[in-house]
């Protein structure tokens, strides 16, 4: 891993109106949250529903609109106006918790639509690339089913290979196996776990917190909008010093 700082977050707010037309009432769902995502990083953000976790993520591509702070990607200020959100976007893989697959088209040309149109490839190196990421997740064969004809599970590898097929340099996971049954999350998680051996850089909101253990390098924990505590998995996980923390831990490793 090198100590280059790809994302760099500083006093991140995101507040929605609440139910009350009073200038007051507002949902803070991240009140000034700072942190460094560093090139090769795997960075897994747990915490409780509600406590800003993909509030957080969906900041960092401007999927939501930050109320206030600043986001530095690769050394652009992406929260500034003048900045074209849509070229980093391409440098960003972003994978949600419902695979968000056309239904429409064929796994192959889920895969190819975005590169040949956003990276300008051709169609035959759009489809090399796309088998060859498909081979690597077990799916070559699935290459002209549609997502109908997949598990969840299946679905969910195509949605991370179609992300890798824009060649980002950032990889966000929303809960990505919050939707599978229990049997399917497994192969799901093994792809991530490939992918960080392959040093490739990574954020993770998840309840996963085996996969925390074994495969991140930094571990966040967030309740009500703020970082709670953060550091190695050893630290948060087996060692942590917040009370918050702790009883968190307790109810979801029980």
């Amino acid at each position: 891993m090198t100590t280059d700082v790809l994302i760099q977050v500083t006093e991140l707010q995101k507040h929605f109106k609440g139910t009350q037309q009073s200038q007051d009432d507002k949902i803070r769902a991240l009140d000034g949250v700072s942190a460094q995502i560093h090139r090769g990083e795997v960075v897994v953000v747990i915490g409780p529903s509600g406590s800003g976790k993909s509030t957080f993520l969906r900041c960092l591509n401007l999927l939501e609109l930050p109320t206030g702070g600043q986001i530095l990607f690769d050394g652009a200020d992406i929260t500034d106006k003048n900045c074209n959100i849509n070229l980093h976007r391409q440098k960003m893989g972003m994978v949600f918790q419902h695979f968000n697959l056309f239904p429409h088209m064929t796994i192959l040309k889920n895969m190819t639509i975005a590169p040949m149109q956003l990276l300008h490839k051709s169609k035959e190196d759009a489809e090399k690339t796309a088998l060859e990421l498909l081979s690597r997740v077990g799916l070559a064969d699935r290459a002209n089913a549609y997502p109908s004809q997949l598990s969840g599970g299946q679905k969910q590898r195509v949605a991370i290979v179609r992300a890798l097929a824009m060649q980002p340099e950032v990889m966000l996971f929303d809960e990505p196996t919050s939707a599978l049954d229990p049997e399917l999350t497994g192969e799901v998680l093994n792809v991530m776990k490939k992918l960080a051996d392959k040093k490739m850089t990574m954020l993770v909101v998840t309840h996963e917190i085996a996969f925390a253990k074994e495969v991140a390098s930094h571990v966040i924990f967030m309740d009500g909008g703020y970082i709670i505590e953060q550091g190695s998995p050893n630290d948060v996980l087996e060692n942590p010093k917040n009370e918050r923390t702790v009883k968190f831990l307790e109810r979801v490793l029980r």
